[in-house]
């Protein structure tokens, strides 16, 4: 019996042992690195109380469910590595080298030079008496940076005819783990190819081919290569080098070479890469004119224009890629058209000053003009009555100063002098009735002695000087105004129903 309870309690105390003395292994849920690398992999074992013994600490790589160790400690036998990690891996603390229990709590480990083939998950294992075993696990994760370049497809790019499509540049990350992106930056119209190879150490590369149609328009043109590698980023670029054949365009005639005219020339322009190395004139239908000097692209017409130098002037232009031709067809007329143009630009500032000067001396006559009608018709407006201007006169020397009634004046003498040289003497005109002047309905004695006076009549606007005539005479009474007339400020008589019309 005694020995049976014994037996129990023994039992029961190594059950219990474990969970009652809290010991713990304590590694870092997952660490990483680059290839080339170092890296420490924390193992601590946390001990309890009362503590237990540390037997030997192990490290193991775990490979598709297989267990491989790397390095183990032992208070007796010491430190070992194996291989394939002797030269690369080892324990941090070199307490452990000291062969103690307690120089065990602590066995981290360092990888030196990580390699892709280091990746995988390393457990730490404990074993304690009388605890047993206690472990703990680490994910190691190797990343592998790319080599990131791109480069021309060829050193030399001919955009030819027929034209077609090829690629100019290539972008490589090579060796990557985790894999790039790759990403082009550029103004030049043109489409991009991707491609992804997988390496048997894991990693990846990433090729992508920017293809555009060569031709003139894309040489010099920049390409801009983007990688982006997990937080990191890398640029390259390069300038396209495209070789054309040459557009030619021949300038100098500017339709109007007259008989006559100095100094004419032609010269032939050509846009190629590489440069034109020989330009050929010759004239269509016939040969170049005698008087015509040649210097690399230019034709100088010496002497004045003649007719002689009429015609379609054609230049070849060659490169190392092609011959090219452009032609004018010059005319020679007998006299200018326009005086030739001196090939000056206008600059924009005095397009725009003579813009505004001209908006100005436009309002100004607006204005003038607008001012001159307003006066216009405010002047008439003033000298304007309701009746007919054709019957209206002036009459000087009545001073008539209301409607309907006349001032007296002296006797009119019988015999009306005037200075010999006057030229402006006029017969004393007839006065009428009630009804008004001129044309009347009722008749009268127009010789009658009180109905003479001295007098003129002047058209309208019609001005005269008389401070240098003298008038001796004395005015007889002259008869009253009719009731029916109104005289003006001017000096003339209408009738009331003229004026209220």
């Amino acid at each position: 019996m005694v020995m049976l309870a014994t037996s129990w309690i023994v039992l029961l105390v190594a059950l219990n042992a474990p969970a009652g003395n809290g010991q713990s292994v304590q590694t870092d849920p997952s660490k990483s690195g680059f290839v080339g690398d170092t890296v420490e992999l924390r193992c601590v074992f946390i001990n309890g109380k009362p503590p237990v013994k540390i037997s030997q600490v192990t490290w193991q790589k775990l490979i598709n469910g297989t267990k491989q160790n790397v390095a183990t400690a032992n208070p007796a036998l010491g430190v070992s590595v194996l291989p394939p990690f002797k030269d690369r891996v080892s324990f941090k603390h070199p307490a452990v080298r000291q062969r103690t229990p307690s120089s065990l709590e602590d066995t981290t480990i360092v990888f030196n030079n990580l390699r892709l083939s280091d990746e995988a998950a390393y457990i730490c294992e404990y074993t304690t008496f009388p605890a047993g075993n206690r472990e703990n696990m680490v994910n190691l994760t190797v990343f592998a940076r790319p080599v990131t370049k791109m480069n021309l497809t060829s050193p030399t790019i001919v955009a030819r005819t027929p034209k077609r499509k090829m690629p100019v540049a290539t972008c490589m990350s090579a060796n990557g783990k985790p894999p790039s992106v790759i990403k082009w930056d550029t103004t030049l119209k043109g489409e991009a190819t991707f491609q992804e190879t997988r390496n048997p150490n894991g990693t990846v590369t990433v090729r992508s081919n920017y293809i555009v149609l060569p031709s003139r328009e894309t040489h010099r043109q920049k390409l801009t290569c983007i990688v982006t590698y997990r937080a990191e980023r890398f640029t390259d670029s390069v300038i396209l080098n495209v070789q054309y054949e040459p557009e030619v365009k021949i300038e100098g005639f500017d339709g109007n070479w007259y008989l006559n005219r100095q100094d004419v020339k032609l010269t032939c322009n050509a846009d190629a890469n590489p440069a034109v190395t020989i330009y050929q004139w010759k004239l269509l239908n016939g040969s170049l004119p005698n008087n015509i000097e040649i210097k690399n692209n230019t034709l100088f017409f010496k002497g004045p224009v003649t007719y002689e130098f009429g015609g379609t002037y054609v230049c070849d232009a060659t490169n190392s890629i092609s011959t090219r031709s452009g032609l004018v067809e010059v005319n020679v007329t007998e006299f200018p058209n326009s005086p030739p143009f001196d090939g000056r630009e206008i600059p924009l500032e005095e397009h725009s000053s003579g813009a505004a000067i001209g908006c100005a001396v436009g309002g100004v006559a607006l204005l003038v003009a607008a001012i001159a009608l307003l006066v216009f018709f405010l002047r008439r407006r003033q000298r304007t009555f309701k009746g007919d201007y054709s019957t209206k006169k002036h009459v000087f020397g009545n001073g008539y100063s209301k409607a309907g009634g006349m001032p007296a004046h002296p006797p009119m003498p019988k015999n009306l002098q005037y200075p010999d040289d006057s030229d402006d003497e006029k017969k004393p005109a007839q006065i009428s009735g009630p009804d008004g002047f001129e044309g009347g309905d009722r008749d009268f004695d127009g010789n009658s002695e009180d109905l003479k006076r001295p007098y003129f009549t002047v058209d309208e606007g019609e001005s005269r000087d008389y401070d240098e005539r003298t008038l001796a005479f004395q005015y007889d009474p002259e008869p009253e105004i009719a009731d029916d007339m109104v005289s003006q400020t001017d000096g003339s008589v209408i009738s009331k129903k003229e004026w209220y019309v």
